[in-house]
């Protein structure tokens, strides 16, 4: 057993015998909720925060009574085996993401240098719709190194820049002042946070439809999804002209942290009552998987006892979800 597994292994019995007297434990680690599986006194919700890779997917089938979050409803289509009971999108504090004005004359692209998230495809992207790109992105690792230096550094010019990685405030003042943020994901994203944050500066996104970036993005409102490099490119150019107040709109009503935490203390109300949880189950459908989701609305806590208190924040489950 690697060192690695050694620690998040002792993190996970100290952190479980320190939450011996809490309501509900919400574990974020792979490992944790097996334990649920000789200790199901307390209540555990777990996260799948990546894809459900061969590696993964054997212990999350292995856990028993835990209630699983997935992060979009694409990922959870794909967790064949593992019952989702509900899913519930990232968010972020939209209000403290200052807004862009988009006025800068050039298209952005965030994320790491890996092909998975596509720089090289962003930089042929805009080279073929004429415009400006700035990039900023990850580069640390030996793989990163590489994949910079023969797949994206030969593309860079005084029109295709790559301006390092970026702390927050120059990462947002970099993609509000573009025109749109370019991103070409090259495999099925779970999520995709760089979405949402250049929503919230008013930033349309033009991506590719993979993993959740439909649930992300409003086709022709909040930006464009298309699938070739040409026709990428023709929506660069149309993304000028949407209207930014609607993206971040769009991040405010659906992807604000205001709305993740409502949805999480509605769910942990629904398994405090102890009532039939909403599972979501995946079917297939060819070579892909549809996702159904079925089950009752939360049952509410009766307002005489205190653990009642979640119920008055008004809570409503996300009806994109259905």
């Amino acid at each position: 057993m690697c060192s690695d597994v050694n620690t998040e292994l002792r993190h996970v019995l100290l952190s479980y015998a320190a939450m011996s007297e809490v309501d509900v434990i919400h574990d974020h680690t792979a490992v944790g909720p097996l334990l649920h599986r000789c200790d199901r006194s307390t209540p555990v919700v777990t996260t799948l925060h990546g894809p459900l890779d061969p590696k993964l997917a054997p212990i999350y089938r292995a856990f028993q009574d835990v209630t699983v979050i997935a992060i979009s409803k694409d990922q959870a289509a794909t967790a064949l085996g593992v019952p989702v009971t509900r899913v519930i999108h990232h968010g972020i504090d939209v209000a403290d993401v200052p807004e862009g004005h988009g006025d800068g004359g050039y298209a952005s692209f965030l994320g790491r240098m890996s092909p998975e998230k596509g720089p090289r495809e962003a930089a042929l992207i805009a080279r073929a719709a004429g415009v400006p790109l700035r990039m900023a992105a990850k580069l640390r690792e030996p793989a990163e190194h590489e994949y910079f230096e023969n797949a994206v550094k030969p593309l860079l010019s005084s029109e295709i820049e790559y301006l390092g990685e970026l702390g927050t405030d120059d990462k947002l003042k970099l993609v509000g002042d573009s025109f749109a943020l370019l991103n070409p994901i090259q495999w099925p994203e779970p999520f995709g946070l760089v979405m949402i944050e250049a929503l919230a500066t008013g930033t349309p996104v033009v991506a590719t439809p993979r993993g959740a970036a439909p649930e992300i993005v409003d086709h022709g409102v909040t930006g464009y999804l298309r699938k070739d490099r040409q026709a990428l490119a023709k929506a660069l150019l149309d993304a000028a002209q949407l209207d930014r107040d609607a993206c971040r709109a769009a991040a405010s009503e659906r992807f604000d942290s205001e709305v993740m935490v409502r949805n999480h203390i509605e769910l942990y109300t629904d398994v405090l009552c102890g009532g039939s949880p909403v599972v979501a189950s995946s079917r297939k459908t060819g070579s892909r998987a549809k996702l159904t989701i079925s089950g009752p609305r939360l049952t509410r806590l009766p307002a005489t006892k205190p653990a009642a208190a979640p119920a008055r924040h008004s809570l409503r489950q996300d009806p994109r979800v259905n």
